[in-house]
């Protein structure tokens, strides 16, 4: 069972008791809740939603010490982080990344070490190598690849040096090879995804898949959720086209091209980026066609594709929470004072329709 990053019933009456319910408002945002269908009833949430204050250690999944894992306690304040960034900085996605982690480093004053692998996965492997070489302590890791990671962790393993992962997993052992991973519930934002299309197409015609990179957890977990969802709950609506997209903008617009060429009656898409949905988009508008023509739903929340949903041309976007600065210190602060954490820590993500896109587009990424 993985551990959801939103505070616990206990927690709460902690809060009332002593007074600081607001305090817990003002960390977290509002939050989603959802009503029996899975649909949420509110998706409003700050910029911070990525702060949030549940213990990594919470939840009944399995967990990892340092006991387990290898290593000994240190101060984090006295600590030197690494973090590798896998993909060039073109990406609002990553900017976001990218700076929620140097802005939490920042506020708990921890040096930080900064590489980014620019979409090369064997640099990110040397990027790594060489953030250890130069003293990292411990390191946060968005990795590119979820398989190829051995070398390193060889390497982090002989200095028994933590490892977080962020919205990628990597293909080894929790605990062993690595600590925790802390992303979003990918097979969960399928799920939303497909009810968002159900919901724009009645839940019948021709519909496209618009897939992420291949050789991550992301691109498989999302495509599950949603083909798994239009399965069980709209088996009028068809998926007849996949291909991938690279999640890059310039690749959607090329594979939508393609698409409106060879399935021209195509109803909806789902691109599992904004930035394929955004090409698609392009795509569309180059063909002539009208906002609304054809459905389209994305995953990751951007204030790019939050804003088509309010000029019509995406339907709805499921938010990706990038914001993992707060959470990932928390866990390697928690974890080296010696307590154990979850090895699968879950953010919380928000989502956007035509009802608050443009009264939350400031929240957006």
């Amino acid at each position: 069972m993985k551990t959801v990053a939103t505070p616990h019933r206990t927690l709460v009456r902690t809060l009332l008791a002593t007074g600081l319910v607001t305090s817990l408002a003002l960390m977290t945002g509002c939050t989603k809740s959802e009503d029996d269908s899975g649909n949420d009833k509110s998706a409003s949430q700050g910029k911070d939603s990525g702060q949030v204050v549940a213990s990594p250690s919470g939840g009944s999944g399995p967990t990892c010490a340092i006991g387990t894992y290898g290593g000994k306690k240190l101060d984090l304040k006295s600590a030197t982080v690494g973090f590798s960034q896998s993909e060039k900085e073109a990406n609002p996605f990553r900017i976001a990344e990218t700076a929620s982690i140097k802005a939490e480093a920042r506020k708990r004053g921890v040096k930080l070490l900064t590489a980014n692998a620019q979409s090369q996965f064997s640099k990110q492997i040397s990027d790594v190598q060489d953030l250890i070489a130069k003293g990292a302590d411990l390191l946060v890791v968005a990795p590119l690849n979820s398989d190829g990671w051995e070398p390193v962790l060889r390497t982090a393993a002989a200095r028994h040096i933590p490892i977080v992962t962020v919205d990628r997993k990597i293909n080894a052992a929790p605990c062993k090879d690595y600590v925790s991973f802390i992303g979003s519930d990918f097979v969960e934002q399928g799920k939303r995804a497909a009810d968002r299309m159900i919901a724009a197409t009645g839940g019948k015609g021709e519909i496209a898949i618009l897939l992420g990179a291949a050789g991550n957890n992301v691109t498989t977990e999302r495509t599950k959720g949603f083909e798994d969802r239009v399965k069980e709950k709209a088996p009028g609506l068809k998926i007849v086209f996949r291909q991938t997209g690279d999640f890059a903008r310039e690749k959607g617009q090329s594979v939508t091209e393609n698409l409106i060429q060879s399935k021209p009656g195509i109803k909806g898409i789902y691109a599992e980026n904004d930035e394929m949905g955004l090409g698609a988009v392009n795509a569309l508008k180059g063909a002539g066609k009208k906002p609304g023509d054809v459905k389209i739903v994305t995953i990751d929340g951007t204030r790019n594709a939050v804003q088509g949903i309010v000029d019509g041309w995406i339907d709805g976007v499921i938010e990706s929470n990038p914001r993992f600065g707060p959470l990932a210190f928390q866990t390697l602060d928690t974890f080296t004072r010696g307590q154990a954490v979850s090895q699968d820590i879950v953010i919380q993500d928000s989502s956007y329709t035509k009802d608050n896109a443009k009264s939350d587009l400031d929240k957006a990424f």
